[in-house]
């Protein structure tokens, strides 16, 4: 299993255990993620690159708090691949994951939250929606970038990324609603 390489530095902001890490973020306008510098890796870019080793493992563990965000992120692109799997083209896949970043955020506590122990729950209002804020910014910037690997500079998708819509990380398979 590949762990993430951000171990529990000193200064990072958690909500609900889980660390709000920096983002190369492309969106225009604030969001709660810290801004990285745009030649550093950053999470979203650890979970693209170790996800397609990592979805092998039925088991994984958790050696710090960025892992738990690795988690999240790897059983999102998981998800994600799964909406492009029909998808032939990158303007087809662009629309069937955009929305998928911001729509349905759910947090530890909520019905269909499908990480029961991973995070803790909120102990305020003020706490739970920094954690969607946050969620919904990387789910976001995730989507964007993995359109980027998920289909060739032509716009034909790349099989290479798309046949690992089959898989099941830890051995669970996450249903859209």
């Amino acid at each position: 299993v590949y762990h993430s390489t951000f171990a529990d530095e000193e200064g990072i902001t958690k909500a609900c255990g889980c660390p709000l890490l920096p983002l190369k973020s492309r969106k225009k306008g604030p969001g709660p993620a810290p801004v990285s510098e745009q030649g550093k890796t950053d999470i979203v870019d650890e979970a693209i690159t170790f996800f397609r080793c990592n979805v092998f493992f039925r088991n994984f563990d958790i050696k710090g708090p960025a892992d738990k965000l690795l988690i999240y992120l790897t059983f999102y692109i998981n998800l994600s691949l799964k909406k492009l799997e029909g998808c032939r083209t990158l303007a087809e896949g662009s629309k069937a994951i955009l929305n998928l970043g911001v729509e349905n955020v759910t947090i530890p506590g909520e019905s269909g939250f499908p990480f029961t122990g991973l995070f803790s729950l909120p102990q305020s209002q003020q706490e739970a929606e920094l954690l969607r804020d946050y969620l919904k910014q990387i789910r976001e910037e995730t989507s964007g970038r993995l359109l980027g690997v998920a289909y060739r500079p032509n716009g034909t998708p790349n099989k290479w990324w798309l046949a690992f819509a089959k898989r099941k990380f830890m051995n669970i398979a996450l249903l859209d609603k």
